[in-house]
């Protein structure tokens, strides 16, 4: 079994970031990080459809599924998003493991979608 390791890291003040490792492939980046007690919201259910667990990831970049076209339209509507914007649910771990790092804007200011 190939295991990753997850480092989040956090926009909002006060929050420390967090390392998870030997996470199992086949999870999404927010399913981890709703199973270590990581906030983030996820108002659609991991569905896709809303952008309310959007991140930015920082590396390991091949260690989750290119960016479909679904995802992309909903990124378009998150708070400032950027070129390593992705959705938390859409980032499921495949391959042989690694490292991905993340980062999670500042939630304290999202009155929801």
């Amino acid at each position: 079994m190939f295991m990753f390791t997850i480092k989040f890291s956090f926009e909002q003040k006060g929050l420390e970031p967090i390392t998870i490792d030997n996470v199992e492939g086949g999870q999404s980046v927010l399913e981890v990080a709703l199973d270590n007690n990581i906030e983030l919201h996820h108002n659609c259910g991991m569905v896709c459809a809303c952008s309310t667990c959007h991140l930015y990831l920082e590396s390991g970049e091949e260690l989750v599924p290119e960016l479909s076209d679904k995802e992309e339209d909903f990124i378009d509507r998150a708070r400032n998003p950027r070129l390593n914007s992705r959705l938390a649910c859409q980032c499921i771990l495949e391959g042989k493991g690694g490292v991905l790092e993340v980062t999670l804007p500042d939630q304290s200011t999202i009155h929801g979608d």
